[in-house]
Order: C-alpha cells, then structure tokens, then sequence
C-alpha cells in the first residue's frame, strides 16, 4: 500500500464511534463477577483457594483497578502520543492528510476510553468500598519502546516508534476481544470491553496501514536495521516484571498470615509464560507481521524466525 491508496474510514468513525454512538456504562450491583478469574490465576492458585478464598473479590477488584490502570497509561501516554504527532504533522514519517485526520480521531477515541476506564474505576470504588492499592506508573511498553527507539539511529527512530505502537494495539484488541466474550463477569464490563473493541478494530486497521505506508518507501538497509530490533522491543514487550510487581504487592495486602503470603509469592513468581512463540499473544504479533506486509520481507523473516510457527 501507498500513501496514494490511502482511504480514510471518516464516515465509519462519525457513524460508529463510541464516543458518538454509546451510552454511559453504570456497574451493576449483582452476583457476576467484576474480573476474570481466568486473568488473576493468584485467586485460582491451590494455596488461594486452601487459605484465603474469601479475599477472591478484593484480589479481583484490585486486579480491575490495574487493568483500568493500564488501559490508561497505554491510551494516553503511548499511542495517543504517537496518533497526535501523526495528526498535527510533526511526526519524522510524512502523511497525507487523510491519515492525519484519522490519526486525530484516534486521539479523541483514545482518550474518550481512557476516561470512561476512569469513571469505572469511581464507580468500582463507590459500589465496594475498595480502594485501589499503590498501583504501576508505567507498563511494559513504557518501557519497551524507548528500549527500541535507543537502538535506532536518529533517522529510524520515529519508524521504530511507529512499528511498536502499531505492534500494541494490535495485540490489545485481540486481548480486549477474548475479555469481551467472558461471561462470567458483570454485563457492564463486558459492555465496556465490546465498546472498546468496535474502537480497537478501526485503530488496528488504522496502525497496519501507516506501518505498510512506511515500509513501501523504506529502503532495504532501514528495513534490515528495523528487522534486528523487533525482537529486542517483543522480548521487553512480553516481560512480566511490572505484573509480577503488582501481584506481590497486592499479596502484601492481603490479611493472611506471612507464611501463606510467602508461599502465594513462589507460586506467583511462577506463572510467567515463556518468551517464546508460545506466549500467548505472540499469535497476535505474527498476525500484525503478516497484515502489514512487513513479514513479507526476508531480513523480518530471519529476525523474527523464533516466534514464527
């Protein structure tokens, strides 16, 4: 694809937006769960279960407040931060302007869910009564992309930037699809998660086509560099340091003796996936690979032969 073949998705955004099409979600007061158990395995652990089953919904609570967190810091510090740059034309890689404006709405859509995770997290609070514990001032990719971009030279650095925030979401809209179609948790949830979904479809489409629009204009040599840092930014990327972090914490929050705690520690220091292409959202990494015909060149092929399946 070229910038020439761009077609902006302006009409689907002014028709779907959920910003423009969605009402305010308000938590219910029921028997559902507020989190998948499936995404805290601390509450499904043996020793959980044995000693401390009734913090199940505190240890969930908390978890939603990470994952709102999360979704906050990632929406308003890593890919609204890039989209703007796209949207005002002040980003090292040149677009037209159809591509500027879908960046900007991007940007709107971004932060619109970062507010409503925000107003989720007040409505949590207010229902239960939990208070969020001291929670991550960054994620992974806070972390992983300027790990990418220091290893660029100055000419590349904005492409890496682009790549990686297009690897992202991506990746989050496939994680955000799986949450969406639990029911086990409350309706407003997954309504949250569908709402945010139907987003996070167009976005993902969207960072495809900026990162084709690049790589068409690339020369081999900015291609092959690109390609040897791609596994540097995947394995930051799929660290579980700052999960691993959060879990103790919130094990040190817990009321249980310090035995248990020690205990519920080794088993957590435990569930981290391998960095390998069986982690789990490594299918979603080589499909991004594949739609935005960087996988089609043999330097990202080599780069990334140990993902590949």
């Amino acid at each position: 694809m070229t910038a020439a073949d761009y077609q902006s998705f302006a009409d689907a955004w002014e028709s779907r937006a959920t910003i423009r099409t969605r009402p305010r979600r308000v938590l219910e007061n029921d028997d559902k769960l507020i989190y998948p158990l499936s995404r805290q395995p601390l509450v499904l652990s043996e020793t959980f279960l044995r000693e401390c089953p009734q913090l199940r919904d505190f240890a969930l609570v908390q978890t939603l407040y990470k994952f709102i967190n999360d979704v906050v810091i990632f929406e308003t510090e890593i890919v609204d931060k890039t989209a703007r740059s796209i949207a005002k034309n002040r980003f090292a890689v040149t677009f037209p302007f159809a591509c500027r404006y879908d960046a900007m709405t991007v940007v709107v859509d971004e932060d619109y869910h970062a507010l409503v995770a925000m107003d989720f997290m007040q409505q949590t609070v207010a229902m239960t009564g939990i208070t969020p514990i001291d929670l991550p001032d960054e994620i992974e990719l806070s972390r992983a992309i300027p790990a990418a971009v220091d290893l660029a030279p100055a000419h590349l650095r904005s492409a890496v930037e682009l790549i990686c925030v297009a690897i992202a979401e991506n990746t989050v809209t496939g994680d955000v699809a799986a949450f969406a179609k639990d029911d086990t948790v409350k309706h407003s949830i997954k309504g949250l998660m569908a709402d945010h979904l139907l987003d996070e479809g167009r976005h993902s489409g969207f960072w495809s086509r900026m990162v084709r629009i690049y790589w068409h204009t690339a020369s081999e040599d900015d291609r092959q560099c690109i390609a040897q840092i791609l596994p540097v930014f995947i394995g930051h990327y799929l660290t579980n340091d700052i999960q691993k972090s959060f879990d103790f914490h919130l094990i040190d929050a817990l009321q249980i003796s310090d035995a248990t705690r020690q205990v519920l520690k080794s088993e957590v220091s435990g569930l981290a996936f391998p960095i390998n292409r069986h982690h789990p959202l490594v299918a979603n990494i080589v499909r991004f690979f594949r739609s935005s015909s960087l996988l089609d060149s043999p330097c990202v092929q080599s780069a990334l032969s140990d993902y590949l399946i």
